[in-house]
């Protein structure tokens, strides 16, 4: 007898399928994942109570009110120096300032250096070195009238009950710094320098006839 030798075909094993990864709902993804979350879960909230409650920084904090100085300063000129050198050229900065107390004190002075803020220093400090103390009547004005020159600048002071302070230029920083009111200046020379100016007018109340007391 004939055997009939069938085989039959071997049924290769398939490769089992991975599960799909179910990403839940409240896991951060991407650059959530790195942001630490706050201590109530928000992940949003920086430093607050929530949405509905921030707090500030420093909300609850007092700024402390700065003490007041003792002398009013205003700039009347500022300039910039050139100096040439071997090397080139060197720029500075030179500064005016009048500067009091609007009590009857008050100064000139001039500074000069490569920054602005240490020249503005150096001439308030000069002032305050060469401040003078202005003799005032009752109603903070003058007795008489005076006339004063200084290099090229030449201005005349005299009351004026009533008017307040008539002045320009320099001369009116001056009178307002030094608590002058009720008088009036008049420049009487062509010069525009406002140092001279203003120092000529220093001179001027420096002339005055002290009051008696």
């Amino acid at each position: 007898m004939d055997t009939e030798n069938t085989t039959q075909p071997i049924a290769q094993p398939t490769a089992p399928t991975a599960a799909p990864i179910v990403v839940p709902a409240s896991t951060p993804t991407g650059a959530d994942a790195r942001r630490p979350l706050s201590p109530r879960g928000n992940s949003n909230s920086r430093g607050g109570t929530g949405q509905s409650g921030t707090k500030r920084r420093g909300g609850d904090r007092t700024r402390s009110e700065r003490p007041r100085a003792e002398f009013e300063q205003k700039i009347i000129a500022m300039r910039r120096v050139t100096r040439v050198v071997a090397g080139g050229r060197r720029f500075s900065f030179s500064v005016a300032i009048v500067a009091g107390d609007k009590k009857g004190r008050v100064g000139v002075g001039l500074g000069k250096a490569g920054d602005t803020s240490l020249a503005i220093d150096k001439a308030l400090r000069d002032a305050k070195k060469h401040m003078i103390k202005v003799g005032l009547t009752k109603t903070n004005s003058i007795q008489h009238e005076v006339e004063a020159k200084y290099s090229s600048g030449r201005i005349i002071i005299k009351p004026a009950p009533g008017r307040g302070v008539v002045a320009g230029s320099a001369v009116r920083s001056v009178l307002e710094l030094a608590g002058v009111k009720d008088v009036m200046a008049k420049i009487v020379s062509p010069s525009k320098n406002q140092l001279n100016i203003a120092q000529a007018a220093l001179k001027a109340l420096k002339s005055l006839t002290p009051i008696k007391k």
